[in-house]
């Protein structure tokens, strides 16, 4: 009889409520590391962006007009070229006061690759006005940057 009393009374009776003491610790372990990541998360390289604008293609008889087929095959205003020879006319037009605009028709099935190369001739060729020409529902635009 005397152990039921110290049942009743005592050390190994039955809490019905719940502890939530872990649960908090836990919490807070969460809301500290995400403190302490969320900063690193948003900081960015801090760079200037080119500014770009679509505008409806103004067709001048100096802009310059080099499509990059889907085969990879690159053409300055419709005669087929190399990359050679390609930076060999960006660097003869980027001299010619006022410079030409430069724009890239990309095909849709082309890799980036080609267009990627492109553009580095244009910059290294001394463009300074490079624009992407696309067809949306709307028409012809074209989206131009500034080296």
């Amino acid at each position: 009889m005397g152990g039921a009393v110290m049942a009743e009374s005592g050390e190994d009776s039955v809490n019905p409520e719940m502890n939530v003491i872990p649960l908090v610790d836990v919490m807070m372990v969460l809301l500290i590391i995400f403190l302490i990541t969320i900063p690193s998360a948003i900081d960015t390289v801090e760079v200037e962006l080119p500014e770009v604008s679509n505008q409806v293609t103004e067709t001048r008889p100096d802009n310059v007009i080099i499509a990059v087929d889907a085969d990879g095959r690159i053409f300055w205003n419709e005669t087929q070229v190399t990359y050679e020879n390609l930076y060999e006319r960006v660097s003869e037009a980027s001299v010619i006061v006022p410079q030409p605009e430069v724009h890239v028709r990309g095909d849709i099935e082309a890799r980036f690759e080609h267009v990627g190369r492109v553009l580095a001739i244009a910059q290294r060729g001394g463009i300074m006005k490079v624009g992407f020409i696309t067809d949306p529902e709307t028409g012809m635009t074209v989206s131009r940057f500034t080296y």
